[in-house]
């Protein structure tokens, strides 16, 4: 039953991205940003849902930083790295940090009555690890004061069309989260997929009752797209968050993955994309 209803929302999705596959025309250059109507329309046509900032003279550098999980994932990270880190998460009001789980309790206690959450990863960066392994990770995160768990999914098991692994992991994930009124970002890592990998990934994320899909972990072989991020709300519809992570590296990146149906950013230059908003004409923070 859940086959049948994914081969035919496959087939819908990738019809109609085979319709609507318009390419960047030549006349764009690699300095065209979202502000260029050309690119807007290529990612209305690749499945953007909507276009939804407002222009840039009128956003502010301080609603950007609200989308903005703040992150540091390196193997290599030192404790000064991170407080720093959480200084500039509080200073800036981004959504989160997002941090390995050995920093989730000194960070909760940085942030406390900043308004910023802490996020951690779970089954990071493969997504191997088995799922009660999976759940008790997460529930320690969110006893040491994480409020977001960013999950990778079981790639392997979704190439091998093992959709029952996949969504039981995710679901018993959901479950242990939202019992604790945190939330749940599944990683799908994009860069590993076929598109029909991504939808399938997709709507069992949706299925099993997860909070966001998001693209990528940072460590494998690409990060975020506007195709991927076009094609991941398309699929998940209105009502579910897409976090875009993974070689965003300036406010002109962040405003297109926003555009393309965004509603969070994953990104370890918070600060720049922020700074350089800033100094940009008719912003402000």
């Amino acid at each position: 039953m859940m086959e049948a209803f994914i081969k035919q929302v496959i087939d819908e999705v990738l019809g109609r991205l085979g319709e609507d596959s318009s390419v960047a025309s030549p006349a764009c250059t690699d300095c065209c940003t979202m502000g260029c109507v050309h690119r807007m329309q290529v990612a209305v046509a690749a499945g953007a849902s909507r276009l939804g900032l407002p222009p840039i003279d009128s956003l502010s550098a301080r609603d950007m930083a609200q989308y903005i999980d703040h992150t540091l994932l390196k193997p290599e990270t030192t404790r000064n790295e991170i407080r720093k880190l959480c200084s500039e998460a509080g200073q800036y009001r981004f959504a989160s940090v997002c941090i390995n789980p050995v920093w989730v309790k000194e960070s909760a206690k940085y942030l406390c009555a900043t308004g910023v959450e802490v996020c951690t990863v779970v089954g990071f960066p493969l997504g191997a690890s088995a799922p009660d392994a999976k759940v008790y990770e997460a529930r320690r995160a969110i006893f040491d004061g994480a409020r977001e768990i960013d999950m990778v999914m079981q790639i392997g098991a979704l190439k091998s069309e093992d959709y029952n692994l996949v969504e039981d992991d995710i679901a018993k994930l959901a479950e242990a989260v939202h019992q604790e009124d945190a939330l749940l970002k599944v990683i799908i890592e994009t860069a590993l997929l076929t598109d029909e990998e991504k939808i399938k990934a997709c709507l069992l994320c949706k299925s099993a009752g997860a909070d966001y899909v998001k693209t990528s972990t940072g460590f494998s072989k690409a990060g975020a797209t506007v195709k991927d991020v076009s094609l991941m709300r398309r699929v998940v519809g209105p009502d579910m968050g897409v976090k875009a992570a993974g070689g965003v590296r300036d406010f002109a990146g962040a405003q297109e993955m926003l555009a393309a149906g965004a509603t969070r950013i994953g990104a370890s230059v918070g600060v720049k994309i922020v700074q350089n908003m800033s100094a940009a004409p008719g912003t402000n923070y």
